[in-house]
């Protein structure tokens, strides 16, 4: 790393002429300026492809361009003209590329053909479809039980593929399901049944021009999902209050221009987005959580005594939830001392947004992986739910919880079968469709599975799409766990990490990408994918492949199970030439998906049934549950005065480990990733001076020793006690066994670490 940190804040409102500028140039990089602006204007759009980034649902509004900054850069560095053939990997050993840095890996272009690795020269070399098909399917019957192998799937996989995919893994006889969601979502998916009987969000892209006040915890909107600006924007611009609860001042929700707005950009003007922004300690979003209910509590108290109107949904607690009595009671019985200790905020604020919801008809909460990622993240959502349930926002206009999933995917994977626990009632209807029997036993989610490959209990890995290897803690152990299986195959579109870490065997295996023209058989072809409120809607690729070699996911997971299941009852040929009736199969095995070969030709596609959304709830009580939480802390205390709270954080050129430069604007970072971000009080107390070279170490009590140098330490807006770096080159820092406890989703926004001059 240079000696010089190149460190300086960004003072211009997000959006705006930076975002045009930032768009303009990866398009230019990637020499697809032509290409690329011209399928812009297809990117979720109807009769085009759904953004190969983030879930946000398109607007109900008809907008000419419906896209964002790093929509823009996702499509770039998928449409580039530059390629990976043999040539490079003849000139590049795998020892090589590993010591290069995960940016340059992502510059290097699209992988065009089939590639073997060979243990004998250290490169990957030229294979052909058949000869991997035929490796993969050797591997798979070579195995002891189906258990020993593992089948990952990453957020960009389509409905169709997942589908197959899943049901092909089932055949084989396993539930060996590690999938991204794992990493970010799976408290949502695993928390918020027991509340509301669903494990997705309740609002529909239309709430936001409907609600009184909206609130957003532990997210980083302007970078994760840039076009939910565009609803941030609307609501501010008719007084609606929005509350941010973060750790970081987030550069867009404090200030932001439309890129699309003329007038805002000719004047170079902008909308203030949080109308109050808590700078809440890392941890601490229960405690806020709890003061906003004992303070609703008192403000109904009050309303009551006085006769006035009451501010909690009586009718609603009554007549759709039970245990509202111990919530109350624990929230009552929380002291005010606690509350703020534990948040770090002000009792006088705590109660001034408190009382913005209690006064506000409809409500939203929106929440990202501030919340997730912490040892009780779905206890977090839990307690996000009984303070929505408080006021009666399921089921009414303008209310509701809102994930704000990552991926552009991730939520239909799990809708359409990637679930390493499946229920008995889906595993009926998958057998009935297929006629086979599906193993029942649970699967193993993405830390089980890497403790599989650690202990020598898994041999094979496949992903589909994915970084797998950068995405998941202790990056070094993972290293040697990976290093030990029979066979790693990686299916995709770019090279990354993920296929220099490989088994004995390797294949990488290149994909068609999202954005391409998919033409098999029975003529073109699209798929389907869920946005983060379960709309389901087509893509259709408008670019030409960028080789002849490439296949689609869905020819890929048909071949690998024909090689696999040589007596399989399963037809997954007729799959490959027309993927209509891979949707009638879906729609076979669930019942939400009814006539879908029907309902997705409408231009916006469908919404799948959503039960709290009309009051129903599918929970063991038939009602709402509000859930107690017995205390404020998100993660156990740590026995160190020396003790700092790390938050892993992603770039704003970044896209989960997809690295689009090393530059991070909106934070003021230019031209390195290897920062760290420190309260400047946390810097004095320890002699650390602003841009000098430290190590961070991790605390734990496992023998094991975890720690990162080369960093440069500089001074940011975070409360005492916390400190901020990006993802994944701090991943070896959080151990494997730091996870929530209910999902097993590592607590990547809370590591306890020890910053030590270097």
């Amino acid at each position: 790393m240079s000696d010089e940190v190149k460190f300086r804040p960004y003072t211009h409102p997000a959006g705006g002429w930076g975002a045009a500028k930032a768009t303009a140039r990866v398009l230019l990089e990637q020499s697809v300026v032509t290409t690329g602006s011209r399928a812009l204007l297809s990117m979720n759009h109807p009769h085009g492809f759904k953004c190969p980034s983030c879930a946000w649902p398109n607007p109900d509004r008809e907008k000419t361009l419906e896209f964002c900054e790093n929509g823009a850069k996702a499509l770039a560095v998928e449409a580039t003209k530059r390629r990976i053939g043999r040539d490079f990997f003849a000139a590049h050993t795998v020892t090589e590329l590993m010591e290069r840095s995960d940016y340059w890996l992502e510059q290097q272009g699209r992988l065009t053909e089939p590639m073997r690795y060979d243990a004998a020269t250290d490169r990957y070399v030229p294979c052909d479809w058949d000869a991997a098909f035929a490796m993969i399917g050797d591997a798979l019957r070579a195995l002891d039980h189906p258990d020993q192998a593992e089948f990952y799937t990453s957020g960009r996989t389509s409905n169709e593929a997942a589908f197959l995919y899943s049901v092909f893994v089932r055949e084989f006889g396993t539930n060996n399901f590690p999938d991204c969601s794992n990493m970010c979502h799976e408290p949502t998916s695993r928390g918020l049944p027991a509340s509301i009987g669903i494990g997705k969000g309740t609002v529909i892209i239309n709430d936001f021009a409907h609600t009184e006040a909206i609130f957003i915890i532990g997210q980083n909107t302007g970078t994760n999902s840039p076009r939910m600006m565009t609803e941030l924007v609307h609501a501010r611009k008719r007084g609606v209050p929005i509350v941010v609860i973060n750790p970081m001042p987030e550069r867009a929700l404090m200030r932001f221009t439309e890129p699309q707005d003329p007038v805002k950009m000719a004047t170079f003007g902008s909308t203030e987005i949080a109308s109050e922004f808590c700078q809440v300690r890392i941890g601490g979003d229960i405690a806020v959580i709890k003061g906003m209910m004992k303070t609703l509590l008192e403000l109904d108290d009050a309303a009551r005594a006085a006769g006035t109107p009451r501010l909690l949904d009586v009718d609603f607690i009554a007549a759709h939830t039970d245990g509202f009595d111990a919530v109350a009671q624990d929230a009552r019985a929380t002291s005010w001392a606690d509350i703020v200790a534990v948040s770090g905020l002000e009792e006088a604020q705590i109660r001034r947004i408190g009382a913005i919801y209690a006064h506000a008809g409809a409500s939203i909460v929106c929440y990202g992986m501030g919340i997730t990622q912490h040892q009780q993240g779905a206890r977090a959502i839990q307690q996000i739910a009984n303070l929505l349930m408080m006021k009666g926002n399921f089921g009414r206009a303008g209310g509701g919880i809102c994930p704000v999933r990552g991926h552009s995917n991730v939520q239909g994977d799990r809708t359409v079968g990637i679930d390493e626990k499946p229920t008995p009632a889906y595993l009926a209807r998958l057998q009935a469709a297929f006629g086979f029997t599906p193993p029942s036993e649970h699967g193993h989610h993405v830390v089980e599975s890497v403790k599989a490959m650690i202990d020598g209990r898994a041999r094979v890995f496949i992903g589909m799409g994915g970084n797998f290897i950068h995405a998941i803690p202790d990056t070094p152990i993972a290293y040697r766990a990976m290093a030990t299986l029979d066979l790693t195959v990686g299916i995709a579109t770019k090279l990354n990490r993920g296929h220099l870490v490989h088994g004995r065997q390797a294949l990488i295996l290149p994909v068609i990408a999202r954005s391409e023209i998919d033409i098999q058989a029975s003529g073109p072809q699209f798929v389907t994918l869920e946005d983060a409120m379960s709309n389901v809607g087509a893509s259709r690729g408008v670019l030409e492949p960028a080789s002849p070699h490439l296949l689609s996911e869905i020819e890929i997971v048909c071949r690998m199970a024909k090689a696999t299941l040589p007596h399989s009852v399963v037809p997954w040929g007729t799959y490959i030439d027309d993927y209509n009736l891979i949707r009638d199969k879906i729609a076979e095995v669930y019942p939400d998906f009814a006539d879908f070969n029907v309902r997705i030709h409408e231009p916006k596609g469908f919404h799948l049934y959503n039960p709290p959304r009309h009051r129903e709830w599918r929970t063991a009580t038939g009602k709402a549950n509000f859930l107690p939480f017995a205390g404020l802390a998100m993660d156990p205390p740590v026995d160190d005065a020396a003790m700092l709270r790390l938050a892993t954080v992603r770039s704003h050129d970044q896209y989960n480990t997809t690295i689009y430069s090393n530059t991070d604007r909106y934070r003021g970072v230019y031209d390195t990733r290897m920062v760290v971000l420190m309260n400047a009080d946390d810097m004095r107390d320890r002699a650390i001076a602003p841009e000098s070279p430290v190590v961070l170490e991790t605390l734990s009590d496992d023998g094991i020793v975890r720690r990162v140098g080369d960093l440069r330490a500089l001074p940011y807006s975070l409360p005492r006690g916390a400190v901020a770096g990006y993802y994944p080159e701090l991943n070896p820092l959080l151990p494997l066994d730091h996870f929530d406890e209910i999902s097993g989703t590592p607590a990547a926004k809370s590591i306890p670490v020890r910053v030590v001059a270097a």
